[in-house]
């Protein structure tokens, strides 16, 4: 695995896991901000 794959993966868990924490202390709209971010770097991963 190219380490650049490895790199856009993390970018993808860290925006994810964001977006739970963030849904978690109830700020819906930055958390669906975070799932967009995180499908946006989930483009380059194919």
């Amino acid at each position: 695995m190219a380490i650049a794959r490895i790199a856009w993966l993390l970018t993808v868990l860290v925006a994810l896991i964001t977006a739970l924490l963030l849904a978690l202390s109830g700020y819906t709209g930055y958390a669906g901000l975070g799932v967009a971010v995180a499908a946006s770097a989930a483009i380059n991963l194919t």
